[in-house]
């Protein structure tokens, strides 16, 4: 767990929290042996409704967290949260065996969740919200699925604007 802070002029810019979810040693087999890597899992976020995760994969574990912060970074996406920080409306993330419940949490409930859901939430800046693993507790399967449920997310105001209608008559 990382966090950097770009400072110009004795101003805060681009904050990023950069975490390292799970490191996986992995083997392949050769000729003369055994020849190990590493796959780590990262997720970053800049705590203001942005997240990105992504697999680095090198032959040791800094150059594999390394490639993970930076493809994690290129892939951020933009989350939709409410005022209170949580989510708009429950929902179900999916992503392989992984299934994710996500529902939205009145204030003051806290972030309730696992640890390789808990980075995404809080590197989000979701701060009331309840989790819950529905059926793979693989940390990569955890982690795209919430990633999915979150992705999905929309706020009343992008429905009614979608369907040409105004808030009230939804």
């Amino acid at each position: 767990m990382t966090d950097k802070k770009n400072k110009k002029n004795g101003a805060e810019k681009n904050e990023i929290l950069e975490k390292v979810v799970n490191i996986n040693r992995v083997a392949k087999v050769v000729k003369g042996g055994k020849r190990f890597g590493f796959s780590t899992l990262v997720v970053t976020g800049n705590k203001e409704g942005k997240v990105g995760v992504a697999i680095g994969k090198a032959n040791d574990v800094r150059t594999s967290i390394e490639k993970g912060i930076s493809k994690a970074k290129d892939e951020m996406i933009e989350v939709s949260l409410t005022d209170d920080y949580t989510i708009p409306h429950s929902i179900i993330g999916k992503c392989g065996a992984g299934e994710i419940l996500l529902k939205p949490a009145g204030p003051g409930t806290g972030v309730i969740a696992g640890g390789p859901a808990r980075a995404v939430i809080e590197a989000v800046g979701i701060k009331n919200i309840l989790t819950k693993c529905l059926r793979s507790r693989n940390p990569i399967n955890v982690v795209y699925a919430t990633i999915n449920g979150l992705k999905r997310m929309k706020r009343i105001e992008e429905i009614a604007e979608s369907r040409e209608k105004k808030v009230e008559e939804l």
